[in-house]
């Protein structure tokens, strides 16, 4: 069994000639510890997806389900504990006017955790932070460590899932690369499930063992990375999106 399973999902905004719909019968399966990515180009609906997990966006039909359940509506405090969420800009997503220690101690606060000096502490170890860190503002950190810090966030109340929206796309390209490599050592470390997306194909194929395709609100492909590093992608807009990857991760080296 899948630990996630989106079958059939369909995502929609507004009403009447104003209806939008974002996500068109989507179903998605990732196993345990795996790790699958999402791409596609803006406004394809691959953030959407990720929204809609986390009920932050209106699912007009279809089912989400962690271990073959039903996710809540709204979503619970299990449902926290077990599914995080690492969004694209480090600096948004981040309080201005919380320290890194009040901010990595609030949902070990919520949750009704012990020990929390001694977690904070362990946590921004572990993606390579100093724990002088610990009373910095986001203002006094740059684009690189406000994200380890809301990676950091994420992993505090140890889930099995990181759902990764964009989570480098607002990076420089060398420090792009560091975040990736923590990502994935965090992830071999802790046995976690990765849900990501990117518009770029060449991060979700380093990432990712499989790999969506979407385009419009749709999936066009579904491939696992073995198939796309020998070129058997069935669609043309799959290749379209690997040769523009290819060409700014050459224009980057």
């Amino acid at each position: 069994m899948s630990l996630i399973s989106i079958e059939n999902l369909f995502v929609t905004f507004g009403e009447g000639s104003q209806t939008v719909r974002a996500v068109q019968d989507v179903s998605i399966d990732v196993a345990a510890k795996g790790s699958c990515g999402l791409v596609g180009e803006s406004g394809s609906g691959k953030s959407t997806v990720l929204r809609a997990m986390c009920g932050l966006a209106p699912v007009a039909s279809g089912r989400i389900l962690i271990d073959g359940v039903p996710v809540p509506e709204p979503r619970d405090i299990a449902f926290t504990r077990r599914v995080q969420m690492v969004f694209q800009d480090p600096y948004g997503s981040l309080h201005p006017k919380r320290t890194v220690d009040a901010t990595l101690s609030e949902p070990l606060r919520i949750h009704g955790v012990k020990g929390r000096d001694a977690k904070v502490i362990r946590a921004l170890e572990d993606v390579g932070l100093d724990p002088r860190f610990r009373f910095r503002y986001p203002h006094q950190l740059s684009g690189g460590q406000r994200q380890r810090v809301a990676i950091a966030r994420a992993l505090m109340l140890e889930p099995e899932i990181l759902l990764l929206d964009e989570p480098t796309s607002a990076l420089d390209a060398s420090v792009q690369a560091e975040v990736l490599n923590l990502l994935n050592r965090l992830r071999a470390q802790r046995g976690l499930t990765f849900l990501m997306v990117s518009h770029d194909l060449a991060v979700i194929d380093f990432m990712c063992d499989d790999i969506v395709v979407m385009k419009q609100g749709q999936v066009v492909e579904a491939i696992d990375r073995e198939a796309l590093a020998g070129g058997r992608s069935t669609q043309q807009y799959t290749r379209e999106l690997l040769e523009a990857s290819s060409y700014v991760e050459a224009a980057a080296g």
